[in-house]
């Protein structure tokens, strides 16, 4: 995470325990020079183009998240410095695999998230897509 950014978890004792890897919210102290980046929805194209993980939740999800990361830390920032994740999936029951890849990934803290399934994507062979909102320090 970078220096001057602070995100605390959030996390209401009178909620249940969340069933992923996630919080119940994110709080963000971002001092006025620094600054709130909005990342795109990354899917499995990889660098080359191609898709990553053809019918493979694992590889792809692995992949989105390189992708964040490749985003996050051109803005300047790191995976740490995501506050909010938007999930979108084709089949809620490759829940348990995309949030065993998230632990993988998200490791200082776990962001605030929401998971949708919806009925398609542009490319047919896409099984997710993931956004961000990361809040980044240092003035950047």
């Amino acid at each position: 995470m970078t220096t001057d950014t602070i995100i605390e978890t959030i996390v209401a004792p009178e909620l249940a325990e969340p069933n992923g890897h996630f919080a119940h919210g994110a709080a963000v102290s971002v001092p006025a020079t620094d600054r709130l980046v909005f990342l795109s929805g990354m899917t499995a194209r990889n660098a080359a183009g191609g898709i990553t993980g053809v019918r493979d939740i694992t590889a792809q999800t692995h992949q989105v998240c390189q992708n964040l990361k490749a985003a996050v830390e051109a803005a300047g920032g790191a995976l740490a410095d995501i506050a909010r994740l938007d999930v979108y999936v084709l089949d809620m029951a490759d829940f348990d695999a995309i949030h065993a890849v998230r632990r993988q990934y998200f490791t200082e803290h776990a962001p605030a998230s929401t998971m949708v399934q919806v009925s398609r994507f542009v490319k047919a062979d896409y099984l997710i897509e993931i956004n961000a909102i990361a809040a980044i320090g240092g003035g950047r």
